[in-house]
């Protein structure tokens, strides 16, 4: 999914489910964040205190995309959650490892993801937190069927949309852009980028208005419905965040109303736009508008620069931080939201990967 969804879709279900406008801010600010948070490593300030945060992205084009290491510890537990074959733990104790981490929606995984999160609702960075996990969680409806490592399964073929017809443009373009500059053994770089979550479908995944159909790389044809999804996704999220308002993972609660569902569908269905900035600019100006039944509201997000989480926290309006940089320590650095934030980020991922995923019988890192 993009930023139409992760951002301005999650602030609507917020506010749907029931949060105020600052809280529903915060999470659906997160769960856009996970997609723009993609520099790791030590914060140095002149006291001398020290904070260390993790990425949980990186850039399509990026050599960390072919290190194993990385794959498992931003992609399996930010983008591409295994799915244990759609089992509960145990039930498939001698499966293929492979099969066991390819993205399911609404998983048992996904569930015990979920729940570990509202667990935690009453902690400093627990909207941050279910940002993060209603980003993961989105995503496993956008993301069935691939995985988060280099493996033949995401290897896809004769990807075409509903009038069978392809996209020309993207898969061309990054391979042209290799062979035109590489000789043959540094361009195999293709070969293990491609066949990374959903690198080879393009952005077919993440486009809500689109039905599409594709060859996996184990040779299956798959059909995908992605209004049908998408729609789902927001309504399970909507349960998800009602429960997190009462702190029960177990609350019998109810998802969208039949009229939000339905209008939010209408819009994922009728956008027809495939640059994801373009679909965010039609939902916040409908944020802005009353179109879901809440108050007007000016939604806006900066990833990076002045107005962004980082800038507010530590004044860095770098895209990219300097080695050895030494930044101004102000108290207010411990409550701020992008430190709530990378916090939220290790608390999920230590979650996932050392409580989670164990008992589904994977190893994750």
């Amino acid at each position: 999914m993009q930023i139409d969804f992760h951002h301005a879709v999650t602030y609507v279900v917020a506010r749907l489910a029931g949060f105020a406008h600052a809280k529903a801010e915060v999470i659906a600010h997160a769960a856009q964040y996970v997609d723009d948070a993609t520099n790791e490593g030590l914060i140095s300030f002149d006291n001398q205190a020290m904070y260390q945060r993790i990425a949980s992205a990186h850039k399509m084009i990026d050599y960390k995309n072919i290190q194993k290491l990385a794959n498992h510890q931003v992609w399996i537990p930010f983008h591409f959650l295994p799915g244990n074959e759609g089992l509960a733990a145990g039930e498939n104790p001698d499966a293929d490892f492979r099969h066991k981490i390819v993205c399911r929606p609404n998983s048992f995984v996904a569930q015990e993801m979920v729940r570990a999160c509202i667990n935690d609702h009453q902690k400093p960075n627990a909207l941050h937190r279910l940002g993060i996990t209603m980003h993961v969680f989105a995503d496993t409806w956008a993301h069935q069927g691939f995985s988060g490592i280099n493996d033949r399964i995401n290897l896809v073929e004769d990807v075409l949309d509903e009038n069978n017809d392809p996209d020309p443009s993207l898969l061309i373009q990054v391979k042209n852009y290799f062979l035109d500059r590489f000789d043959e053994a540094q361009s195999q770089f293709v070969g293990g980028l491609l066949p990374l979550g959903h690198g080879a479908a393009l952005s077919y995944p993440d486009r809500p208005y689109l039905k599409w159909h594709y060859t996996n790389g184990e040779g299956l044809h798959i059909e995908r419905d992605n209004p049908k999804d998408f729609i789902t996704a927001a309504d399970e999220m909507c349960k998800a965040m009602r429960r997190f308002q009462l702190g029960d993972a177990d609350a019998k609660v109810a998802g969208l109303s039949p009229e939000s569902r339905h209008q939010l569908e209408t819009m994922m269905r009728e956008i027809v736009e495939e640059n994801g900035d373009k679909r965010h600019k039609v939902w916040l100006n409908a944020i802005a508008n009353e179109a879901f039944g809440f108050p007007a509201e000016k939604l806006r997000y900066v990833a990076k620069g002045v107005g962004s989480w980082k800038y507010q926290a530590i004044k860095d309006n770098r895209a990219k931080q300097l080695k050895h940089q030494i930044y101004s320590y102000h108290p207010s650095f411990l409550d701020s939201d992008w430190k709530h934030f990378h916090d939220a980020l290790q608390a999920h991922r230590f979650a996932v990967i050392h409580e989670i995923l164990p008992r589904y019988g994977i190893s994750a890192a």
